[in-house]
């Protein structure tokens, strides 16, 4: 069931991400907007188009969250292998987003007074991150 839900997810994540997919849709509420008058403005026709969009809504808020799922899931793990195999990273990092947000918001703090010790390392990032907000 997985294997099948997660190729659905990224067919459709794939397909829903293109230009001509919102030209379609685009092009579908333009021509429910027009046949308005044909339909004399009814409630079925304003029912119509609600009930086709909260259904595609609410299932794309479900096929989404399982795209971002993956890509998070796949980031740590990637992250996780560099963590192993710097010599010098600390491997206790592996695995923290498990952790709540208060520890994990400690944790940054702790690393940022860290980091803050660093004369020589924090002046080459302070320069780094200057440089690049001046091209931006």
């Amino acid at each position: 069931m997985d294997h099948f839900f997660t190729a659905i997810a990224n067919k459709v994540s794939a397909m829903a991400g293109r230009p001509a997919t919102f030209m379609a849709a685009l092009a579908i509420i333009v021509g429910w907007g027009l046949s308005g008058p044909l339909f004399q403005w009814s409630d079925t026709w304003q029912l119509v188009v609600n009930t086709g969009t909260t259904i595609i809504t609410f299932l794309m808020v479900f096929l989404i969250q399982n795209s971002q799922n993956r890509d998070a899931a796949a980031m740590q793990a990637k992250l996780d292998e560099l963590l192993r195999a710097v010599d010098k990273a600390r491997e206790g990092f592996v695995g923290i987003e498990h952790l709540t947000d208060d520890e994990i918001c400690r944790l940054r703090t702790a690393l940022e007074k860290e980091v803050g010790g660093l004369t020589d390392k924090q002046a080459t990032a302070d320069d780094s991150v200057e440089a690049l907000l001046r091209r931006t």
